[in-house]
């Protein structure tokens, strides 16, 4: 009998750290960063493997050096901004693939 898998479909993030309104597609459950070093591959993967899959939002889980240098505030609040607090969010939707109905759409 064939069994459907769940994959990571897309993640978001909504006024965090330097995205406005962005979202990232999963190619089978995969994702391809690009970009120079500093652009934020390394952050933005970090924010969403430990708060969203674990809820661990401790500094050394932030960093990639697992370091206590960086702070969830660190990503909230801009050293240059004049805020004080801000609210944003992360999201990650799971899709699952039905093989037997994937299968039918091959025969038609």
């Amino acid at each position: 009998m064939l069994t459907s898998k769940w994959h990571m479909y897309r993640m978001g993030l909504i006024d965090f750290w330097y995205y406005t309104n962005e979202e990232f597609y999963f190619k089978n459950g995969h994702i391809l960063l690009r970009g120079s070093n500093g652009s934020g591959k390394s952050v933005t993967m970090q924010s969403f493997i430990p708060i969203l899959l674990d809820g661990n939002k401790n500094s050394e889980r932030l960093d990639a050096f697992g370091t206590k240098a960086r702070k969830m505030e660190t990503y909230l609040i801009d050293e240059n901004s004049n805020r004080d607090e801000r609210i944003a969010y992360l999201y990650l939707e799971f899709k699952r693939e039905d093989p037997i109905f994937l299968k039918r759409l091959e025969w038609e």
